[in-house]
This record gives structure tokens, sequence and C-alpha cells, in this order.
């Protein structure tokens, strides 16, 4: 049975500390806390089990390889995409 601090459990996992954060608050991963030097400090508690759990869980985006300009274009249509979306719902509060 290893504890973590929150921290260094989102550098672990590469996810963010406030994910973390939720994750531990929901329940989703075992946690306790503890005073150290007049701080509360939570920690998460690391079990096998719960591990297979959270990295079956975590969506890997290194899974697709794809180049630089690849990248560039799916971010400039997302943009553009993006774009629309806001003209339509400035179109609407507009009407409204």
């Amino acid at each position: 049975m290893k504890k973590l601090t929150l921290r260094e459990y989102s550098k672990l996992h590469k996810l963010s500390y406030f994910n973390v954060m939720k994750m531990a608050r929901n329940g989703d991963v075992k946690s306790v806390i503890e005073e150290v030097d007049g701080k509360e400090v939570q920690y998460i508690v690391i079990e096998e089990e719960q591990e297979k759990r959270v990295s079956e869980n975590i969506i890997e985006t290194t899974s697709q390889k794809l180049t630089l300009k690849e990248e560039n274009k799916l971010l400039k249509k997302e943009v553009e995409r993006l774009k629309k979306e806001l003209e339509k719902c400035n179109k609407r509060t507009i009407l409204a």
C-alpha cells in the first residue's frame, strides 16, 4: 500500500490536478487525509485493482500518431466548427 499526494498522482497518470481531486471526492480512487506540519494533506492510496480501473478509464491521446501538419489541419477544422457554432449562439441571443 503506497500513498501519493494528489499532485504526485496527477503527474504519475498525466492528469490534471483538478481531475484527480474530483476523482478523490467522488470515491473513484481511495484517499486519506492526514495532518502534516499542521496542514491537512490528502493522499491517494494506491491499490493494484484501483490502478487497473483508473488506467482503463484514462483516454490515451498518444495512440494516434499524427504529424504536426495533420494535427494542425484537425485543429483548424475544429476552430472553424466552433466559430460557426458561436455565430449561431450569437444570432439566437440577439433575436431573443
